[in-house]
């Protein structure tokens, strides 16, 4: 199965909203995915305290190393997702050194890959989302950074961390949907 982007914001509100009733932690994670564009094992392993100074205010960034790449990155965290962020960690009183996104099972531990995968695909599914993957949320930010910023891809390379526009433009699935439009597009006979 390809995994592809959510091109639909109205579907990704109602997956988040799908997401949140589950549990507000569901759709934290999905929420997270979809602004930040990180990767699921980076967005499991942040803590209060990379998003907090020790005052309670909100850092500048979120900085960290790419578990892929190895390389250090700054994201910024915008105004809805803080909102959200500072929500949930006052509702379930998520101290500076704890998981985000904690295992239901064990709160000192995040919840794994497996399992972030199986509630995002399972909520997807549910909402009527086809080919999503965790990186559906990745993808998802590009692909609107491109279709917002009309198609800056450079902007959408420095954001996923990408050094080839060809296989950004593949992996956001504009690609294929250049391609589609051509077909539709294509009428011998005028009618």
């Amino acid at each position: 199965m390809k995994v592809e982007p959510i091109k639909s914001k109205k579907k990704i509100i109602e997956l988040f909203q799908y997401l949140y009733k589950q549990h507000p932690r569901n759709g934290l994670l999905f929420l997270f995915g979809v602004n930040t564009g990180e990767r699921i094992s980076d967005i499991l392993a942040v803590k209060k305290g990379d998003l907090f100074t020790a005052k309670g205010n909100f850092r500048d960034y979120w900085v960290l190393t790419e578990k892929k790449t190895g390389k250090e990155k700054k994201v910024f965290l915008n105004a809805s997702l803080k909102k959200e962020v500072l929500k949930y960690c006052q509702r379930f009183k998520i101290q500076p050194k704890e998981y985000l996104f904690f295992s239901l099972t064990n709160l000192t531990k995040p919840m794994c890959r497996m399992q972030a995968w199986r509630i995002l695909t399972t909520a997807a599914k549910t909402c009527g989302i086809e080919n999503f993957g965790t990186h559906t949320m990745r993808k998802s930010l590009g692909y609107h950074v491109y279709k917002d910023s009309q198609g800056d891809i450079g902007l959408v390379m420095r954001l996923l961390n990408h050094s080839n526009m060809k296989d950004t433009l593949r992996y956001i699935g504009i690609d294929q949907e250049s391609m589609d439009k051509a077909y539709k597009g294509l009428d011998y006979f005028g009618g």
